[in-house]
């Protein structure tokens, strides 16, 4: 069997078992099929952390798996749910919120900040008691807020979403059995959502040319969502401009030109909960090149520069399967990103600390670990120093990916067998 091919099945299955805890079966014991809003603060510095929750709201997606509750450890937080009564782990899922990056800035040194943020369980039937936990420099993770929801409280915010128009750009069945992907419009006015339209579709026509979205297409569902700014454009504080804009984006995030995000997760939120999704995609009307992604919150990017469909994909790397930046000479507003003496969570980097859980099936015998970057091993699996913002103690697989440049013309074969296993994990 291909060392390949070994990778995958290890991949998959080690994702697949964090699935097995909270089957159908007891998806339908726990919960309804319909969302828990937890809308919570994130408060502090670049060492001190708190949280506290702003509002609960009922919404009437359930966008998630139904078969798969309990998910990999992956991202710099998981959200937990456990049953009140027997105690039991019914619910975990990780993601990156923007205050855990805006910590690393040196601004964070000097400064307390706080940021809004959302996450979406599915909604208990029965009172459980809620876990947000942050992933510490050790790597592991430990618990900033702790509360009892108890799902029948007068309290949780029971409200019709404002209906704007949905228009599905792809659909290919039932939203429990598919990824569903939600494109947001941000910064397109009334009269400009047919560009929209036509920009949210060459973004998604491109993706599934690329491996493996294209072999996996038949499990996506898409919707644009058609919500309207006052103004077209975004924010680019470095040039002094300032648009009203529905979600509030803007580049020069953390003081960084091409980084654009919304702290507003409050709006983001209440536009996508029209329709059911796993994944939320903010299109910007913008022709400057950027964009952001965090792992199972947020995607961004800008429409119209001659590499968005290019940055499109990227950030889809990021949110949706949980990759890390592959890059290591441009210039970022972080500081000591990672620990050097921990394995990253990410699965497509490595500081060698635990590089068996990593790729390593796929290197070839005669490759040595390290791998020297130059022309020999130019397009082979190895172990490349330089990744992950830094030059030196973090190494990625290949010499080029999507996730290091635009350059090539997709993935690595370590990014696709991680894309692969994360679609499947959410599908079957």
């Amino acid at each position: 069997m291909k060392r390949t091919a070994i990778f995958s099945i290890l991949l998959v299955s080690a994702l697949l078992q964090f699935g097995q805890n909270v089957n159908a079966q007891d998806f339908n014991t726990f919960f309804k099929d319909k969302t828990l809003r937890i809308d919570f603060h994130l408060r502090g510095t670049h060492d001190t952390t708190q949280a506290s929750i702003a509002q609960l709201k009922e919404e009437k997606y359930w966008g998630g798996s139904v078969h798969h509750t309990i998910f990999p450890d992956y991202g710099t937080y998981r959200v937990q749910l456990f049953d009140a009564k027997s105690k039991q782990l019914i619910f975990s899922k990780g993601f990156n919120p923007l205050f855990k990056e805006w910590q690393t800035t040196n601004e964070a040194k000097e400064m307390s900040k706080i940021y809004y943020h959302t996450i979406q369980v599915p909604y208990p039937k029965a009172k459980v008691t809620v876990k947000i936990e942050e992933r510490n420099w050790e790597g592991k993770f430990q618990t900033v807020l702790e509360q009892n929801i108890d799902p029948k409280s007068y309290f949780i915010i029971n409200e019709k979403p404002k209906p704007y128009k949905v228009v599905e750009l792809l659909k290919n069945g039932e939203h429990h059995s598919k990824i569903d992907l939600a494109i947001l419009a941000e910064g397109y006015t009334a009269e400009e959502m047919d560009e929209f339209k036509a920009d949210a579709q060459r973004m998604i026509d491109y993706m599934f040319t690329i491996p493996p979205f294209d072999r996996f297409k038949n499990r996506f569902n898409v919707y644009a969502i058609l919500c309207e700014s006052e103004e077209s454009g975004t924010d680019v504080p470095g040039k002094h401009i300032y648009k009203n804009t529905i979600l509030n984006s803007s580049f020069y995030t953390f003081d960084s030109p091409r980084y654009l995000t919304t702290s507003d997760m409050k709006a983001v939120a209440d536009v996508a909960a029209v329709v059911p999704y796993d994944q939320v995609y903010v299109l910007v009307n913008s022709a400057t090149y950027g964009g952001g992604g965090f792992y199972n919150y947020l995607n961004l990017t800008s429409a119209d520069h001659a590499l968005s469909e290019k940055v499109f994909v990227h950030e889809f790397g990021h949110g949706f399967v949980g990759l890390a930046d592959e890059y290591y000479t441009s210039s970022t507003s972080y500081n000591d990103f990672y620990n050097l003496k921990v394995e990253p969570w990410e699965p497509n980097i490595t500081t060698l600390v635990n590089f068996e859980s990593k790729w390593k099936n796929m290197i070839d015998a005669t490759t040595p670990i390290p791998t020297p970057r130059n022309g020999k091993y130019v397009d082979q699996v190895g172990v490349f120093e330089g990744g992950g913002y830094s030059a030196k103690g973090i190494y990625s697989p290949v010499q080029d990916c999507r996730m290091k440049s635009n350059e090539p013309e997709g993935f690595c074969p370590v990014c696709q067998k991680a894309i692969e296993a994360t679609i499947k994990l959410l599908t079957e």
